[in-house]
Formats: structure tokens, sequence, C-alpha cells
């Protein structure tokens, strides 16, 4: 691989490289550590084709969530069942993993630039802006670069667009999935709220049990299934369908909904 030789989005391979090993080097005591992550079904990842591949997952911090699924991804390519030990697997990372975030968001300090440059498609939120709400057209060129994305590799997308559990499934995601037919892979994240702050940089309490689980590819007909039905399919596989509500116990629901007004207050 040339020094100079750059992924679809101008980014120089090489650099990108040592900023993937650098900056899993400096985060895995967060995941195996100050905390332990639970890690269940990543020998799903190994059977993935190449490109085209959308994982889709439930929200809960800016950055952690997927600092430690590029964790997870490089350790079971390298041979790591369910486990993150030895970070030798960081030495030579996948590079056509992304993930789609929020320009702002990733524009907002030195660190999401370096963030961004490791793997972010950056996109503009149609629903809100510096933290107001709005409604503006989505811009081609947003999709046209998720679409390139996938061409090249793997992307993470959080379709809730929002660290708040419970809220909808944005109908963007099922428009992408219908345009571009990827195989769609579910995770199910938790405790990385109770972990960290909200953007996933600053380590709130440790000893806290993390988790991400995997789970088979979602069977779609890309065709004839409408947004709304591939909407419902994918709440319901990353576990924020309005149902899973009711299983939930009430003073868990209390402590969430303080917590989330805590944080508002707080940034």
């Amino acid at each position: 691989m040339g020094l100079l030789k750059k992924n679809p989005f101008g980014h120089i391979l090489f650099l990108k490289r040592w900023l993937i090993r650098i900056l899993g080097a400096l985060t895995h005591r967060r995941f195996k550590g100050f905390n332990t992550l639970e890690i269940d079904g990543s020998e799903i990842l190994k059977n993935l084709p190449e490109t085209n591949v959308l994982f889709v997952s439930n929200h809960q911090t800016y950055f952690a969530d997927v600092v430690a699924m590029f964790h997870v991804f490089n350790a079971s390519l390298s041979g790591r069942e369910d486990s993150i030990k030895n970070i030798g697997y960081l030495w030579n990372p996948k590079l056509n993993i992304y993930f789609v975030a929020a320009k702002e968001t990733m524009q907002s300090g030195l660190l999401p630039k370096i963030l961004a440059y490791a793997g972010s498609v950056s996109i503009e939120r149609t629903w809100r802006a510096e933290g107001q709400e709005v409604n503006r057209q989505v811009k081609m060129s947003d999709v046209s670069n998720i679409k390139m994305a996938l061409d090249d590799g793997w992307v993470i997308t959080f379709p809730q667009g929002t660290t708040r559990p419970w809220k909808p499934i944005r109908r963007g995601t099922a428009h992408i999935i219908k345009k571009n037919k990827p195989l769609v892979v579910p995770i199910v994240i938790d405790g990385f709220r109770r972990s960290f702050d909200r953007k996933g940089i600053r380590i709130k309490k440790r000893g806290i049990l993390q988790s991400i689980e995997i789970k088979e590819p979602l069977k779609i007909d890309y065709e004839n299934e409408t947004v709304q039905q591939i909407v419902e399919k994918l709440e319901y596989a990353i576990e924020q369908h309005p149902s899973f509500l009711k299983v939930i116990p009430q003073d868990e629901l209390t402590k969430e909904e303080e917590m989330n007004k805590e944080r508002e207050w707080r940034y």
C-alpha cells in the first residue's frame, strides 16, 4: 500500500491506520480496565461481505459507542471471539469502516475532527441544528456520501439520530436501505450511558458492565416492504420499539428520564 493511497473520501490510508492504532490504544482501557465490555455475537462479523454492510444500533453517547464498535469489529476480524483482549488487533485495522454522524458534532473540536478523519461520514441533520429544532431538506451530497461509504465497506449508523432512548427511528435510514439494499446488521448496546458523559469522552463512573450484542442480519424485502415496515423492523431489532417500554420497571424509566434532564441542563 502506497504511503499516499487514499480512500474515496480523500483520506490518506497510512495516516488513518495510525490514527486508529493510537486512538485504539488510548481508549482500550475504557472498555477493558476501568469498565468491562461484554460482547455477544461477534462471530457474525467474520462471515459478512467486504462491502455494502449497514450496522444499525441504538445510541447512548456521541463517541464511546462507535469507538467500542471499532474495537469489537477489529478484534473479531483478527480471530478473537467476543473479546477485545490483547490490543494487537489494532496493528492491522480494517480501514473501510465508517460511521454516520452529525456534521456539527464532528466539527466541534480537535478530537471530533480526528475521529472524523478516522471514519466519519458527516451529514447535516434535517431536524435539529445548534440545539434548535429545524426543518430542512436532505442534502443529496449526504445521501451520495453514505452510498460511497457502503460501496467501499461497512457503515455504522444510529437511526434514532439522538442519544436519548425510545425516540423514533428516522425514516431516512429506511430510505437508504431500500435504495442501496445493504446487508443490515442490528446492534444493541447498553451501559455506555452510565459509564461516560454524554459525549463519551469523560469517564463518569467505573466498574460498569457495558455490553454490545451483534445480531443476525435482518431479512428485508427491499422491493416490496414499505419504508414504515422497515422502520418498525429496525425498532424491534435494536430494541427501541415502544412495546419494549412495557417490560421495563417504572423506577428504571424514571431514573433514565432524570438522567436525561440532568444532561440537558449540563450541556
